[in-house]
């Protein structure tokens, strides 16, 4: 369908006045992260009626604590994985047309420091450029010294044999999620944030929807579906279990990442050290005005939904970043510190009569009652991921066939008209965030008050306005952790105006935004000294 000129309102009352105990929805997602708001968008972009919950906000886990990397994967490659690179690299281009204001492509430069290094690596980047074909996004180079330090001012000069240049893409992970949430909205899709699932709806030893609490009223829905997707990411193993599931699926990662000033790494061109000393991969890369650090890959038993980075982890990324940047990071230097789990995938064996895992990184499962798991990936082939989904649950007779999908070639809220096609928005990936993320929606958020008065140099009362009425907001940390960015670029800044931001936000829902339980957050995000 042709999207409205006008951005949809998102006022929660009403979104929640349409679970109605008598509607059979399609499908019922649960889960509001990349995978599960991809199924959303798929679904209701083939015709399915379809409703989404999410306990708390919109890519409030894994799926806002990326390295903001849109990929193909080059560890794939050395893998020998040829098809997942292949398939990561066209949805990586797919990615790139379909939300220009939000993802661009990035160069990255892979400073060699042993005369093997630049040949080696410089000829796998080359067959990542041929499998890329007509999707690449620019040509590998093989880098003199000079041309490195040209690159990046910063690098560490000594013993410096060259680089390499090669180009992948980044995005605001994000702002990405809201943009598919709002996409399939347009699609006629019913998503709801603080809507917690509870429990599965049997019927005749058949899931046939969702028992859900509304975590902003208390209030209990009954919700009907012919179909439901478990996408929720390191948690799927909890709705597994009340399914009867005794075997875990996942096994969670802990990554973490560090934010700094721009000034350790000037310009728009990331680092990249593809083995560090202990054998693991370390980037530094210009994001929104500032320079993220990272990452780990720490097993983590505990699910917290707000994981805290381990010491050992923080002294191996200071530690690693000193030994290419010629200023060396200090804990003091650190503006914020984040942390995601990963979802890595333990297929179970023996659940029922389609176990059987798909060729690429995730898994889709189909348990003998009907309820559809899909985990692992990566958000870059959040695309391809959602179209497996629903070709399992087709191929699993949980839903009636309606074609092929249709998002290859749909441009996501903000980047056009479907008549006019996607906007070109020539934006400096470093660029400090902005409105130029809004993309062609630009024209509303200079409408609304406030659009003059801004409360950081990122950041105006309009923008907080916009995220209350356009895009689900209902916290001072959905705004400034999600639909602004401020937590994870500067958390001490992000404390200092949220009561400003609180203001706002109250002026516009009526709610308590809950300013006190967004300042213990942003302390976390801190990092003593």
């Amino acid at each position: 369908m042709p999207h409205p000129s006008h951005p949809l309102p998102t006022h929660r009352a009403e979104l929640v006045a349409q679970l109605h105990a008598d509607t059979v929805y399609d499908l019922a997602v649960v889960g509001g992260g990349a995978t599960g708001l991809g199924v959303a968008l798929d679904a209701a972009a083939r015709g399915y009626r379809v409703v989404l919950l999410e306990s708390d906000d919109f890519a409030k886990g894994t799926s806002s604590r990326s390295t903001k990397l849109v990929h193909g994967g080059v560890r794939y490659l050395a893998q020998g994985n040829i098809a997942l690179v292949r398939e990561a690299l066209h949805e990586r281009s797919t990615l790139l047309h379909n939300a220009p204001h939000i993802a661009q492509a990035l160069a990255f430069v892979m400073p060699s420091y042993a005369w093997w290094e630049k040949p080696f690596y410089g000829l796998g980047l080359k067959v990542y450029d041929a499998l890329a074909g007509r999707s690449g996004l620019g040509r590998t180079e093989f880098l003199s010294p000079e041309q490195v330090m040209a690159c990046l001012p910063s690098v560490q000069p000594k013993g410096l044999h060259g680089g390499v240049k090669y180009w992948d893409g980044q995005f605001n992970d994000a702002k990405l999620a809201l943009a598919l949430a709002r996409t399939a909205a347009l699609e006629g899709a019913l998503l709801l944030n603080r809507m917690r699932a509870d429990g599965l709806r049997y019927t005749d030893d058949r899931v046939s929807g969702l028992y859900c609490t509304d975590v902003m009223t208390g209030k209990a829905h009954d919700i009907q579906a012919r179909c439901v997707v478990n996408a929720t990411g390191v948690w799927v193993d909890a709705l597994r279990e009340q399914d009867g599931s005794t075997q875990a699926m996942v096994a969670p990662s802990q990554g973490v990442h560090m934010v700094v000033d721009k000034a350790f790494l000037p310009g728009d061109v990331a680092l990249m050290i593809p083995k560090t000393a202990d054998g693991r991969v370390l980037f530094a890369v210009p994001w929104l005005g500032q320079v993220i650090l990272g990452t780990t890959d720490t097993p983590r038993d505990d699910l917290a939904p707000e994981p805290l980075a381990f010491e050992s982890e923080i002294d191996f990324i200071l530690q690693e970043s000193a030994r290419y940047l010629t200023r060396p990071p200090q804990r003091s230097d650190v503006k914020s510190i984040w942390v995601g789990l990963r979802p890595l995938v333990k297929p179970p064996q023996d659940e029922g009569d389609n176990t059987k895992a798909l060729s690429r990184e995730h898994t889709v499962l189909v348990s003998r009652s009907g309820l559809v798991t899909v985990t692992g990936g990566k958000w870059t082939t959040y695309r391809a991921m959602a179209e497996d989904v629903l070709q399992k649950c087709v191929a699993s007779a949980l839903l009636a066939p309606r074609g092929a999908a249709q998002t290859e070639h749909l441009p996501l809220v903000g980047a056009g008209g479907v008549a006019g096609g996607p906007v070109s928005l020539p934006v400096s990936i470093g660029a400090p965030e902005g409105v130029h993320s809004y993309g062609s929606e630009q024209v509303w958020l200079a409408q609304l008050p406030g659009a003059d008065t801004w409360l950081t140099p990122s950041l105006s009362e309009a923008m907080v306005r916009f995220a209350a009425r356009y895009e689900y907001a209902l916290s001072v940390e959905d705004v400034l952790a999600r639909r602004s960015r401020l937590l994870f670029l500067d958390a001490q800044l992000a404390a200092q105006i949220a009561p400003a931001v609180a203001a706002i936000l109250q002026s516009e829902t009526g709610l308590d935004p809950d300013v006190s339980g967004f300042l213990k957050l942003a302390a976390q995000y801190m990092l003593e000294v």
